[in-house]
């Protein structure tokens, strides 16, 4: 199997790594298949693909849809990002916890996200291009999310000796008591 498949403290959280193949012209790897995805247990219908471009510091996050939740394939392309997902869950055991991995262009690792959790990313290189797989379809209408420094979450981002860049939108998002 060309990928490794590490489950996370959270259930439903994977992280994946393709093994890579490289020499003096570049690389190459597979960066998903449905049939080595579903045989981890990760048989997610893929219905759109997402791609984005950030540089130091923006923070995007922390985002979910309401009646029509997303679950994610996450990976930076480029560059590097702090990424985190938070159950969301209601009834599940680790509700409000977070967990998170650094994606690494480099590396080219991924982050399965499954629906119910909110999820968001800061970029710690120079600039990175992050690329998302997601199981639903965005509905704009449907939009939630929560403040990414809420105390009562308590993630511990990283410090890059500057403020973070938010959009306005994200500014403004609640605390998790309020949703």
């Amino acid at each position: 199997m060309p990928f490794n498949f590490n489950k996370c403290d959270i259930a439903g959280l994977v992280e994946i790594q393709p093994k890579m193949f490289g020499d003096d012209r570049g690389y190459f790897f597979e960066c998903w298949s449905k049939r080595d995805y579903e045989e981890a247990g990760i048989a997610a219908p893929f219905v759109q693909d997402n791609q984005s471009s950030s540089v130091r510091g923006v923070l995007r996050g922390l985002h979910f849809q309401k009646t029509h939740p997303q679950g994610k394939l996450v990976r930076a392309i480029e560059g590097e990002v702090f990424d985190v997902a938070v159950d969301l869950r209601k009834g599940s055991a680790t509700y409000a916890r977070w967990h998170s991995v650094v994606l690494c262009g480099k590396k080219q690792n991924q982050f399965y996200i499954p629906p119910g959790f909110a999820h968001g990313f800061v970029v710690t290189s120079e600039k990175a291009i992050f690329a998302y797989k997601c199981t639903d379809f965005y509905y704009p209408n449907d939009e939630g999310g929560v403040i990414w420094n809420d105390s009562d979450i308590g993630i511990e981002w990283p410090d890059l000796g500057i403020d973070f860049i938010l959009s306005e939108k994200d500014k403004l998002l609640p605390g998790l008591k309020e949703i």
